[in-house]
């Protein structure tokens, strides 16, 4: 329920805010589209730390590059 809520709330960013701005996202998929991705492939909780984790690496600092969903747990190799 919570992620097709977040869902529908990134999407109208997407539409209405983001396209507004001139900006592009250093990573690929943009972090919007990484948001959406986290949300349908994992519950809540879990989508929303890799949501949090990601912005926080989305910065000026970064080198940027391809960071796609991890399909399960297992594959975060980050946290080991």
């Amino acid at each position: 329920m919570f992620n097709s809520i977040f869902i529908k709330l990134i999407g109208f960013y997407k539409k209405h805010v983001s396209s507004g701005l001139n900006t592009r996202c250093k990573y690929t998929p943009t972090c919007s589209s990484y948001a959406v991705d986290a949300l349908k492939k994992h519950n809540f909780f879990y989508a929303f730390f890799l949501i949090i984790y990601r912005l926080l690496r989305c910065n000026p600092l970064s080198k940027g590059g391809i960071d796609r969903v991890p399909d399960k747990k297992s594959d975060i190799k980050w946290l080991v």
